[in-house]
């Protein structure tokens, strides 16, 4: 598998495809499980490691509605993409924490609305930037762009987002089941801030992550089997109110923050244990 998506962005390398030149060497420690890898074989997908099937096994063994949940959560993706291109005419993205490339990617959701629109995408594992610049590609009135970095980086997520996106205008930052890995210490709602300041009045943000409020005892068990085979990654289970905290000072787009499938749909038979929100930035007085 390894050779396989190396040999795509060496095709394309070949091909000459300048959007692969000067694309760093790509170093995968296959020995631990990464979210992104995780995500993926929930999602039914084939690009992970024997150590990232372990450890999506491990979670659903302990709790089984994970698989509804990752679904929910590449549904909400669509619902929440097609509100910001469409009713809030949104033309640029910043999709922090990509994935692996699959259906319905951001992308692909608001350039079906407006093929003009940009989208950034943000990873830090170099598997998903070599899948991502491989695979996707964007509609020619628009633009897609990938940015390799650590959403903790936020210098040099802003940097490499600016050679694309125009901050003088609306984005709508993307962080999807991203912020919940990055733990306290590293003030995942300052690094939300930093990110939304240089950005333009009527700017929204979208956040979904895992919590610990809902379904508490099988979501907490199956963290602590996933937070024991990721190395140094952490998955952070947190409350409704320290959710809450990531739109201080934004505008709630309704429904406000409600568990994640009834954001823009009528729910689920399933606990899944997910908030989702979305806030617009208001224009300062």
């Amino acid at each position: 598998m390894q050779e396989e998506w190396q040999i795509m962005a060496d095709d394309r390398l070949q091909a000459g495809d300048p959007d692969l030149e000067g694309d760093p060497q790509v170093t995968l420690d296959t020995s631990v499980a990464h979210p992104a890898r995780v995500y993926d074989y929930w999602l039914g997908g084939k690009d992970n490691f024997a150590a990232d099937r372990e450890a999506a096994e491990q979670v659903i063994a302990a709790n089984p509605t994970v698989l509804h949940g990752v679904r929910a959560n590449r549904a909400f993706l669509a619902r929440a993409v097609r509100y910001l291109a469409g009713e809030a005419g949104i033309r640029q993205f910043l999709d922090l924490g990509t994935g692996l490339p699959t259906a319905d990617n951001t992308h692909q959701v608001a350039q079906a609305i407006a093929p003009d629109t940009r989208i950034v995408y943000v990873d830090n594992d170099p598997m998903v930037l070599t899948y991502a610049r491989a695979l996707l590609t964007s509609a020619p009135e628009g633009a897609t762009a990938y940015v390799q970095a650590d959403i903790r980086d936020t210098e040099k997520v802003l940097a490499g987002a600016a050679e694309t996106l125009d901050f003088g205008e609306p984005v709508a930052v993307m962080a999807l089941m991203i912020l919940q890995y990055v733990p306290d210490a590293d003030d995942p709602w300052g690094i939300v801030g930093r990110l939304l300041e240089p950005l333009a009045a009527g700017s929204y943000l979208t956040v979904s992550d895992t919590v610990r409020d809902i379904d508490t005892q099988r979501v907490t068990q199956g963290t602590a089997r996933l937070n024991e085979r990721m190395g140094p990654t952490r998955l952070t289970l947190r409350s409704r109110a320290e959710f809450e905290r990531f739109f201080d000072d934004l505008e709630m787009v309704e429904p406000g923050i409600v568990p994640l499938p009834e954001w823009g749909a009528p729910g689920s038979e399933h606990p899944i244990p997910c908030y989702a929100g979305m806030g617009r930035k208001p224009a300062r007085g």
